[in-house]
């Protein structure tokens, strides 16, 4: 792996973010997590290295085409049929639960 020009990450780096995150971690996670975020560092030293200049940026490696069926007008529910079928109506319309702390 390569560190892309940058000095190795230090297990003292490593602690010093994990103090700002407020984790305390072991001796042993220090060593395994500086390792690890060595490791994706590099990789992602390596992704910026790359010549990217004549990709297509692209939000899906595959095309993708609407699977959702066109719109089409249709007739709505009858109105009085809907509220018949609530639980509760107030004023011509579905009563719900208030949201805490929302006023009346």
């Amino acid at each position: 792996m390569s560190s892309g020009g940058r000095p190795p990450l230090s297990r003292d780096e490593v602690a010093h973010v994990a103090v700002l995150a407020r984790l305390a971690l072991t001796d042993e996670e220090l060593d395994r997590f500086t390792r690890q975020l060595a490791q994706v560092l590099d990789h992602a030293a390596d992704v910026a290295a790359l010549d990217l200049g004549g990709v297509v940026p692209t939000a899906h490696p595959l095309p993708l085409a609407n699977v959702l069926r066109p719109d089409e007008p249709a007739p709505c529910l009858d109105r009085d049929e809907v509220l018949g079928a609530a639980p509760v109506v107030e004023d011509g319309r579905f009563r719900v639960p208030r949201i805490v702390g929302e006023a009346p």
